[in-house]
């Protein structure tokens, strides 16, 4: 017997239900976080043993990077055909496999072969579980897309400590095994629970236009992906998300040796009844705020739109990068600052992917995000640029680089993406819900 999810036209067998699935979305996410916003603990260690140099080391990273985003659409489609399941039992594996490799690496060869694993590995289970969440939630995609994406966001936060204190005890080599087994499994376990929506046919219509809310924010069809990158939106989407990844990234990335050259990483700060290491607590506190912002400004994004929330939560972050280069030397103020930087640059993983899903349908929702996601990749190329950069100009040529483009993206929301997504949506509208996308 099939039941109603709930009314919108969601067919499903009995099982855990949307929310379930967004649930185990979130715990899926929280196992990969680690390969990325844990890296920058691994890498003083890393050279302070072998002495390859940060900026080669930090190649790996910008491998991973590139390898998570820029093979999604592939994962994204495979997800569209086939289900999430197979894809994020795959991914499970591989991400176990790469931070084994990583405690094994005797080389740069073996770390950057590590990274591109790790980040087709990770890519999967990002993918999947993104897709899945717009599938699930076409009423809510701004707060599904960001509940999903804060358990990448935060999914690190709990256990940034612990690996710190790890490698501190057991070394770095230890820290990579057993933490690379242990998400490994779990994802493993977690493939299981999570599965497609089906829906019924008839109520798709219904399920597409099942609110006002939701009818102001659609652009009507469903786009192959061929067909969304015909579209002049999907150019400034993806150009804003590159120019806003790349701050991120580079924080995300950098965050160690910044605390380590600006000479506080080690140095006690006491908020909110906690005593740490500046860069640990900056670490910690980032994660959680960076996890936060996701749903946060998902939600807002359902209420005031995707573009109005893009200005506020972008010309934020700028702000705040402009800060953190001018007073980040105080280990308090690092501490705040980069918690700022973080709350303002997470959400991007949240719009950009509620804003794919309004704009180009639900039916190839997995794969139109995934491309939209390789911006991200793009991005990372730029990454070790930072450290030559900073090599010739110091962080605060960084960091003046980075609030330039986030400010730029705030304003191209409202200049550029506004218009051309009400002119889709008022083109679809003339010629109903059920046009085709060639016509629009």
């Amino acid at each position: 017997m099939k039941s109603i999810n709930e009314p919108l036209g969601l067919v499903t067998t009995p099982g855990i239900g949307r929310w379930g699935q967004l649930l185990v979305g979130i715990l899926c996410m929280a196992m990969v976080a680690n390969l990325q916003y844990g890296w920058t603990l691994f890498v003083t260690p890393m050279n302070d043993k072998f002495h390859w140099g940060r900026a080669a080391i930090q190649i790996a990273f910008s491998i991973f990077v590139v390898s998570e985003t820029w093979l999604v659409p592939l994962e994204g489609y495979l997800v569209d055909r086939f289900g999430p399941r197979l894809v994020l039992l795959i991914g499970g594996i591989l991400v176990g496999i790469s931070w084994v490799t990583n405690s094994m690496a005797q080389s740069l060869v073996v770390l950057y072969f590590a990274a591109a694993i790790g980040g087709i590995g990770a890519g999967a289970v990002y993918g999947t579980c993104v897709g899945n969440a717009l599938k699930w939630f076409p009423d809510r995609r701004g707060l599904a897309a960001g509940l999903t994406a804060m358990g990448f966001g935060a999914g690190s936060a709990l256990s940034i400590v612990p690996i710190a204190a790890m490698i501190k005890s057991s070394g770095y080599q230890t820290t990579f095994l057993y933490f690379g087994i242990g998400q490994g499994l779990v994802l493993f376990v977690l493939a299981f629970l999570l599965k497609r929506p089906n829906y019924d046919a008839s109520d798709l219509p219904r399920v597409a236009a099942s609110t006002p809310a939701v009818r102001a924010r659609i652009s009507g069809g469903d786009f192959t992906p061929r067909q969304m990158l015909m579209t002049p939106v999907f150019w400034v989407l993806y150009a804003m998300f590159v120019m806003m990844a790349v701050g991120g990234l580079m924080a995300t990335a950098q965050l160690g040796p910044i605390a380590v050259d600006f000479h506080i990483a080690d140095v006690p700060v006491s908020l909110l009844g906690l005593t740490l290491p500046a860069l640990t607590f900056a670490l910690s506190l980032d994660r959680i705020l960076n996890g936060i912002t996701r749903p946060v400004f998902g939600w807002i994004s359902d209420q005031i739109g995707r573009e109005n929330t893009m200005f506020v939560a972008f010309a934020l972050e700028g702000l705040g990068i402009i800060m953190l280069s001018a007073f980040g030397r105080d280990p308090v103020a690092f501490v705040v600052l980069t918690g700022l930087v973080f709350f303002a640059w997470g959400e991007i993983y949240s719009l950009f992917p509620a804003t794919c899903g309004d704009t180009y349908g639900s039916r190839f929702a997995a794969a139109n995000a995934g491309l939209l996601y390789t911006a991200k990749g793009t991005a990372a190329l730029l990454v070790p640029l930072t450290s030559v950069l900073a090599a010739s100009g110091g962080w605060g040529s960084v960091f003046r680089l980075s609030a330039i483009l986030n400010l730029s993206a705030a304003v191209m929301a409202l200049v550029l993406l506004k218009p051309l997504r009400s002119r889709m949506r008022s083109r679809a509208l003339q010629g109903g819900l059920g046009v085709f996308p060639a016509d629009l």
